[in-house]
């Protein structure tokens, strides 16, 4: 009897503990890739830097739209943007990219250093952690695994670097105007979605105790 009550108790105490691996998968980050990267400190930000190395005070949630893991890794693999965003090329050849992408599943992959700058934040790449989801949009909703991977690296995140605010990318507009908005070109901008309002309610909610800043208006 007492050997049933161990086994139960040691079933229930490892199905409540909740943890999560990250895997690294780390894409090109070689000498072009710095160099790109620092001159889009100098161009975009006004930031003269040595290395391309940030202070974390944001975690910006993404999706790729792109539905596999492989072909998200691939869009961020090389460290020039290639010819199919024709719509930011002429602003930068620096590749976009993220410090993190969730698979499907809820893997959690680290693409790059945590304190390296990743494009993938008009205006706050300078300040902001991303997390890329694989798929999104029409026909591919983010899953409830990738939900869970999503609140479990927020919270690893903000135990480790002063973090202020957590957003979704289509929120990062509300930022101009704000001492972390650096943007330069007053018409660069982009509209976006990701990673979906009702993903980011559900983020928001599980790590409300956090208290992160409440956003701009």
């Amino acid at each position: 009897m007492r050997i049933s009550i161990s086994v139960t108790l040691i079933l229930l105490l490892t199905a409540c503990k909740t943890t999560n691996n990250i895997v690294d998968k780390p894409i090109v980050f070689n000498e072009e890739r710095k160099i790109l990267t620092l001159e889009y400190l100098s161009k975009r930000y006004g930031l003269e830097k040595d290395t391309p190395e940030i202070e974390p005070k944001m975690i910006v949630l993404h999706w790729t739209v792109i539905p596999t893991l492989e072909k998200s890794f691939e869009a961020f693999n090389n460290p020039s943007l290639p010819n199919w965003r024709p719509d930011i090329k002429n602003v930068s050849g620096l590749n976009v990219s993220s410090q993190f992408m969730v698979d499907r599943d809820g893997t959690i992959y680290r693409l790059m250093p945590e304190t390296t700058m990743a494009r993938h934040v008009i205006g706050l790449n300078h300040c902001a952690i991303g997390v890329e989801n694989v798929g999104g949009d029409t026909g591919q909703p983010l899953t409830k695994a990738q939900l869970k991977s999503n609140i479990w690296l927020v919270r690893y995140l903000a135990e480790k670097y002063d973090i202020d605010y957590l957003i979704g990318h289509y929120e990062y507009t509300l930022f101009e105007g704000h001492p972390l908005w650096l943007e330069k070109d007053k018409g660069y901008r982009t509209k976006k979605t990701d990673p979906g309002e009702d993903f980011m309610r559900k983020v928001r909610k599980e790590v409300k105790d956090l208290n992160f800043k409440a956003l701009p208006e």
